[in-house]
């Protein structure tokens, strides 16, 4: 099949265009490599990727209409897997304006693409963050998700709103799929795994947001990629929900939890990367920052009711790996 990623330079779209170019598929990626984060890392990831003559790269901003139209033209995608975007909750709070052009108007652009380049799916790339104040435990697509407490997760939910008035006009089958703390090899440097590594390795101390209390979701990125591959060919069709399905009555959309439906006390996670460095960590407690939620918890049902996968990598062994790849990457 011929793949349109966007976000090809960045940590899930880099291990998804991966695995398909393994599989022998075509793969075009999009990527703005924008300095967010260390550029070598995202130059890296996109080298590896460029030894496929299967991998064709297109180095521009979503921002950019005209040339993302061009781009979209060299693909003549069958499906798009919508990934790009300025991420992260407290970069938010000081560059809002990056979210607004990213997230909404690249993810615009994206769908204009998908409406006048009639593709067999749409892939839309979301967070657990869109989940917000929500106190029911696991969150479930059927959810409002309507208190965000950061702009990141209020630009996300955005798009999932833009993406199902697409769907519905113009009928697009679109699967909206909301990550929970993805992790794991050629992650990203303002993710916490690989900055407690990072800091520990070097000796230098570690800050603990929520004096330890929070719980995260945590899901290994190689779970993430084999539910995006099996739902590839899951395409929403209206009026064919299964049991407990999120199905849009009014559009070919669907919402779906990527996550390993195993929350992990942030302490617990802590201990796991000082088994794994061989280092006790110096920590330094502090109080919850804001636009942050204490705990995040995937509900998994309607995942592996439709693909027949559910995430469960254990977590001492994803951080472990990432260790690996870590002392391996930055050996010098």
């Amino acid at each position: 099949m011929r793949f349109l990623i966007t976000g090809t330079a960045g940590f899930i779209g880099f291990h998804l265009a991966r695995r398909l170019l393994a599989e022998g598929h075509t793969v075009h990626g999009i990527d703005g490599l924008t300095p967010y984060y260390d550029l070598a890392l995202k130059e890296a990831r996109h080298a590896i990727l460029a030894q496929s003559p299967s991998f064709t790269p297109h180095i521009l901003m979503l921002e950019d209409a005209d040339r993302l139209r061009a781009a979209a033209e060299a693909a003549k995608a069958e499906v798009i897997v919508h990934l790009a975007a300025q991420a992260g909750v407290r970069y938010s709070i000081e560059h809002p304006g990056e979210y607004i052009s990213a997230n909404l108007v690249g993810t615009f652009n994206m769908l204009e693409i998908a409406r006048n380049m009639p593709v067999r799916h749409l892939i839309l790339g979301s967070t657990s963050s869109v989940y917000g104040m929500d106190t029911a435990n696991p969150f479930s697509e059927a959810a409002g998700a309507n208190r965000q407490v950061s702009l990141y997760a209020a630009t996300k939910k955005s798009t999932e709103m833009m993406a199902h008035s697409y769907s519905h006009l113009f009928r697009i089958p679109t699967t909206v799929t909301r990550f929970f703390t993805v992790y794991g090899p050629w992650g990203r440097p303002d993710m916490a795994l690989f900055s407690f590594v990072a800091a520990i390795l070097a000796g230098r101390t570690i800050d603990i947001y929520g004096e330890g209390r929070q719980t995260r979701d945590f899901t290994y990125v190689v779970d993430v990629v084999e539910a995006i591959v099996r739902l590839v060919d899951v395409v929403p069709l209206p009026g064919k929900p299964v049991a407990g399905d999120s199905l849009s009555p009014s559009a070919p959309l669907r919402t779906i939890n990527i996550g390993n439906g195993a929350p992990v006390k942030l302490m617990d996670f802590v201990a796991a990367i000082e088994k794994h460095v061989g280092r006790k960590a110096t920590i330094n407690m502090v109080p919850m920052q804001p636009g942050d939620v204490s705990d995040t918890h995937a509900d998994t049902q309607l995942l592996e009711r439709l693909t027949g996968f559910r995430p469960g990598t254990p977590i001492d062994r994803g951080v472990g790996n990432f260790v690996a790849w870590y002392r391996e990457q930055y050996a010098k």
